[in-house]
């Protein structure tokens, strides 16, 4: 019987995460990194640049076996994957297709009307190439956009939205 693969993310050194993604990649095992557009910080110059969603993180596809974890281990420039003292923890797959809904959108959404949120309100988004990931209302933008706070490894990205694609999660407990 094949154990199940599960998403774990894989701590690197400190500017690596190129490296270690194209090398994983190499070994045929599955790997993810998420990566975002910044404007450079350069003076001479104003460039968009790739950098990672998660500068130090890199996400990987394996089995809890030590068997399987090793190729990843032995990667130059991997340190280790996040855990506890049981072992690796792995990502919920969730999480990791919201981050890939996330980094894969490219273009500004519609705007639309303003909704009533407060911060800290938990949403989900209903329409749009991320319909379905669940966050946290951060802020409105102006012209019908949003700001949401999405979990992810302890450590929060945004991403700007539609209002009119939003839809506050009721509180279960009122």
């Amino acid at each position: 019987m094949k154990d199940k693969t599960l998403w774990f993310a894989l701590l690197t050194r400190s500017n690596f995460e190129q490296t270690v993604y194209s090398s994983i990649s190499k070994k045929k095992i599955d790997a993810f990194l998420p990566r975002t557009r910044k404007p450079s910080k350069r003076k001479d110059r104003k460039l968009m640049i790739e950098t990672p969603l998660f500068p130090g993180y890199v996400f990987v596809k394996s089995t809890r076996a030590p068997v399987d974890q090793l190729p990843i281990l032995k990667t130059i420039g991997a340190v280790r994957l996040i855990g506890n003292s049981a072992g690796p923890v792995p990502v919920p797959e969730q999480q990791i297709e919201s981050l890939k809904l996330l980094t894969s959108v490219t273009q500004d959404l519609v705007t639309g009307s303003i909704i009533e949120l407060k911060k800290g309100d938990p949403i989900i988004i209903l329409e749009g190439p991320m319909a379905g990931m669940k966050g946290d209302f951060f802020e409105h933008k102006g012209r019908g956009r949003v700001i949401i706070k999405v979990d992810l490894l302890g450590r929060y990205a945004g991403v700007e939205v539609d209002s009119d694609n939003v839809e506050k999660i009721p509180d279960l407990l009122s």
